[in-house]
């Protein structure tokens, strides 16, 4: 499906760029004139995603995160977030809620909260390559037409 607009970036595995990518994918979402519950969807994904990156992709080390936002045909948002960290060993065992490679202080419940705020959500991993999670929400807007 070829977007009607596109943004890429890339920045530090840094804690404080995740409110950089949060406010960044809200920016470019704001021209499908989401609802606030729409965008707060959104911005909770985004931040969902980048932690997990900074949090367990780069555990011992600062790495490169890629955030791609894509606007489709239909009121669509497309969100990519991709890394070249550690990877998921076991991507099933990461997709069930509660678990956690990250210690006592996570919740493990990141990737089930994606899913839950985003109409599709797919992640592929591969050990020592890397993870990308692609995200896609339909915005109904506050004129609740496309």
């Amino acid at each position: 499906m070829k977007p009607e607009n596109e943004l890429k970036v890339q920045f530090p595995s840094l804690s404080a760029n995740e409110a950089l990518a949060r406010q960044l994918a809200a920016a470019f979402a704001a021209q499908l004139d989401p609802t606030l519950e729409e965008l707060g969807d959104v911005k909770t994904a985004v931040s969902e995603a980048v932690t997990n990156v900074i949090v367990h992709a780069y555990p011992d080390r600062i790495g490169p995160v890629s955030l791609r936002l894509r606007r489709l045909p239909g009121n669509l948002l497309e969100i990519t977030v991709k890394d070249r960290g550690c990877g998921i060993p076991d991507v099933a065992k990461a997709r069930e809620p509660m678990f956690t490679t990250g210690g006592a202080e996570r919740s493990g419940m990141g990737i089930t909260i994606m899913e839950s705020f985003m109409n599709s959500f797919s992640l592929r991993s591969l050990p020592g390559k890397g993870t990308t999670v692609r995200m896609r929400k339909k915005l109904t807007g506050r004129g609740g037409a496309e």
